[in-house]
């Protein structure tokens, strides 16, 4: 059994990435005319997927179910200081599904190839918590979980173009976050990579 000393350094640091990706997500990137398919949170977020990763590595799925439970509960108190009810209800259902689907899929391939198990559940684990996430923080039928943020009912209901059809803004920001988790979660193998050697798994686990 993991005593909590060895677990909340990866404690902290989830909840670190929830409180950041929180709020950064509530802000356009305005560069390069992606404004309106792209938030912040997009670069901040993945890094909860390669957190969860070094820690199912080294002392397997019970463990990085607390870290990411811990994370959990630190981040949505921070979230609802720092942002909006309706976004920290959002970033709290997702991130939970997201993370626990990451930690079962990288269980599922851990004895292969290195990179497999981190890139296959991070990818899983990001389309899911995109899906989930925008959903339940900009769409009109959620509507009821929060208000004014972006549209007057709070669900960023506005049209904007996506791949050539009109769609409702937070689509299109949904799309440009999960092509931004997607490079950001295959940058995170390097970092993965270079920790293979000093987070290695416990001995039960080899």
């Amino acid at each position: 059994m993991n005593r909590p000393r060895e677990l909340w350094p990866f404690a902290l640091a989830m909840a670190l990435v929830v409180i950041a990706s929180n709020v950064l997500v509530q802000f356009p990137f305005d560069h390069f005319g992606l404004n309106d398919i792209l938030t912040w949170g997009a670069f901040t977020y993945p890094v909860a997927f390669l957190v969860s990763d070094l820690t199912n590595r080294r002392y397997g799925k019970p463990a990085a179910r607390r870290v990411a439970v811990a994370g959990f509960i630190v981040g949505i108190l921070f979230s609802v200081w720092l942002a909006t009810p309706r976004i920290a209800t959002a970033s709290g259902t997702a991130f939970l599904v997201g993370q626990f689907l990451d930690i079962t899929v990288f269980g599922w391939l851990r004895r292969q190839a290195w990179w497999r198990a981190p890139l296959a559940a991070t990818m899983i684990g990001s389309l899911i918590d995109t899906a989930i996430f925008f959903s339940l923080a900009f769409a009109v039928p959620f509507a009821f979980l929060d208000t004014g943020f972006g549209h007057p009912d709070g669900s960023l209901g506005m049209s904007v173009p996506l791949f050539g059809l009109p769609a409702p803004l937070w689509m299109s920001l949904a799309a440009g976050d999960l092509s931004v988790k997607v490079a950001m979660g295959l940058m995170m193998l390097l970092p993965y990579g270079a920790l293979l050697n000093v987070l290695k798994p416990v001995p039960a686990l080899r």
